[in-house]
């Protein structure tokens, strides 16, 4: 058994059987942000970090290093007036030379290396 339907028929049955689709409606508007407050920094400021001076250095073998006495030279992979890494917890911070203050030796940085520390100053 094989019905068929003429082209009215179709027709017809499609009237009456549409479906109602109306379009969903806009979802409401999201909310306008308010920027976050600006945050104070200045208690990162408060945070001790360890700044190490690092001359230079070189890879030797363990049999070199145990033949070390106090009249040895080792030499190193920096050549003599290259600015010296000013390392900040270990990661490199900046180049810098050694200076003479009252007394005392201090740093003097010629080079910033990656992102400097300023946002962080109270």
């Amino acid at each position: 058994m094989n019905p068929s339907l003429s082209d009215t028929e179709l027709d017809s049955l499609l009237d009456e059987t549409q479906l109602d689709l109306e379009p969903e409606p806009p979802l409401p508007a999201a909310p306008a942000r308010e920027p976050l407050p600006q945050q104070d920094l200045k208690f990162f400021g408060q945070i001790p970090v360890n700044v190490t001076l690092e001359v230079a250095s070189t890879d030797i073998t363990l049999r070199e290093l145990m033949e070390v006495d106090i009249s040895s030279v080792i030499a190193l992979d920096k050549l003599a007036g290259a600015p010296l890494d000013v390392k900040v917890n270990g990661a490199l911070f900046a180049k810098a030379e050694v200076v003479v203050v009252n007394g005392n030796y201090g740093l003097r940085i010629v080079e910033l290396c990656g992102s400097n520390l300023s946002d962080l100053r109270g």
